[in-house]
């Protein structure tokens, strides 16, 4: 089941802000924590004493807590791979490695004693997980999660990004990766806030789009937000989301009658198999409303990109058909244009696959 995250930065945030944070993220459905230990500079008592008075409020929210730590922070605090003892004692259900090792110490790392999860960064395309396969880990306790990218224009490729992603698909690792508020002062670990992404098209999207293009690519399990604070009308909209389809948000035409209306919001869509340039097919409505009776009452001259289409009758047994354009294109005259697709989120369009599944919801 894919989960939704937030992250949190102990030396950047009061208790309080973390704790009221945590309460709200609970509420909203999100159980999974991304906490960044690189920038620790307390001694090791000091950082498990503040560190788990946090982490354990957490869980017993019901958060997984991955906690990001690096080399450095290993030789500072002088712990070894073979012993993982400080991070349960830090309230941690696992360790992101910021930076690797070898291969053999991962995979060594995945049978420790206290049963931690070892994350490993994923937004290079080489052979790093290829090699920790190799020395063979108990890889259900093994994970794997993207980067995000503070300074702008240095966030991943979407080609990049599938690429790295495939890699660890094929060994059917859980994953993860970062979406990023727009609220106004976000802060993540370091001083740039140009927003804090792992894709860098995400950058200036909204949160929900964000999240709904990472559904559709469905390459990733969990889905972290990377700043704080997201605000609460980011958090409502995304809590609103079914994880498991893309859902798009539509604004219908003012007239729009019953059934049209039916089709478009009640059904459960997919895209046809046998895809094609320029059309969305979701057939299955015209199956459900054979003999209904579809007139012709908004037959724009130009059909364009994100536009939903439901053929009327005059185009025979295509009737009550379902569409989303793709391209623009001419109308034939007897196609209705009900609606469009939320013009930011036409480029999702671009990611459903044959077969895939989707939901149509009212847009706000």
């Amino acid at each position: 089941m894919r989960k939704l995250g937030i992250s949190i930065y102990p030396e950047k945030s009061s208790k309080k802000e973390m704790f009221d944070y945590i309460d709200i993220a609970s509420e909203h459905g999100f159980s999974r924590i991304f906490s960044c230990l690189l920038s620790a500079e307390e001694d090791k008592e000091e950082i498990i004493s503040h560190y788990s008075e946090i982490n354990n409020y957490a869980r017993n929210k019901n958060f997984e807590v991955i906690v990001d730590v690096s080399p450095r922070i290993f030789e500072k605090l002088q712990i070894s791979y073979n012993d993982l003892t400080f991070f349960k004692q830090l309230g941690a259900d696992g360790l992101r490695l910021d930076l690797g090792f070898t291969g053999s110490e991962e995979s060594l790392m995945t049978f420790n004693e206290h049963g931690l999860s070892i994350e490993i960064n994923m937004s290079n395309n080489v052979h790093t997980i290829d090699t920790i396969m190799d020395y063979q880990p108990n890889q259900y306790n093994l994970l794997a999660s993207h980067n995000f990218y503070p300074h702008r224009h240095t966030g991943l490729s979407l080609e990049f990004f599938k690429q790295c992603s495939a890699r660890f698909n094929k060994y059917g690792l859980r994953t993860s990766a970062f979406i990023s508020s727009n609220n106004k002062n976000t802060f993540g670990p370091w001083p740039v806030t140009d927003g804090l992404p792992t894709l860098e098209i995400h950058r200036n999207l909204p949160l929900d789009i964000q999240l709904k293009h990472y559904i559709a690519l469905n390459i990733i399990d969990d889905i972290v937000i990377s700043n704080c604070f997201p605000s609460a009308e980011e958090m409502s909209a995304v809590k609103k989301l079914d994880l498991s389809i893309v859902t798009f948000d539509v604004v219908p035409i003012l007239e729009l009658p019953e059934t049209e209306r039916k089709i478009m919001f009640d059904m459960l869509h997919f895209n046809r198999g046998d895809i094609n340039e320029n059309l969305i097919r979701s057939t299955q409505s015209r199956v459900k409303y054979k003999g209904h009776s579809f007139p012709v009452f908004n037959a724009p001259e130009e059909i364009k990109r994100g536009d939903i289409i439901i053929e009327s009758s005059e185009y025979g047994h295509y009737a009550g058909e379902m569409q989303i354009a793709l391209t623009n294109m001419l109308n034939s005259g007897k196609s209705n244009v009900v609606g469009s697709i939320r013009s930011e989120e036409h480029f999702i369009l671009d990611e459903l696959k044959p077969w895939q599944k989707f939901k149509l919801q009212l847009s706000k």
